[in-house]
């Protein structure tokens, strides 16, 4: 979790600069790696409410 938090923050000063600079190669990279976090961050969910889903004092 502490990694994706700061991928997040290094896509987002990417990000950032990219629009300062007007550079749309690196912009579009930023936007490729904040897919590739959120994708990261929604199979994390999934997997841990399968957990849930098969722990009998969870529900």
């Amino acid at each position: 979790m502490a990694t994706t938090a700061f991928g997040a923050m290094s896509v987002a000063k990417q990000a950032k600069l990219a629009r300062t600079d007007g550079d749309t190669l690196r912009l579009v990279d930023a936007a490729v790696s904040a897919a590739a976090i959120v994708t990261g961050l929604a199979i994390l969910y999934r997997e841990l409410k399968r957990l849930g889903d098969d722990d009998v004092l969870l529900g």
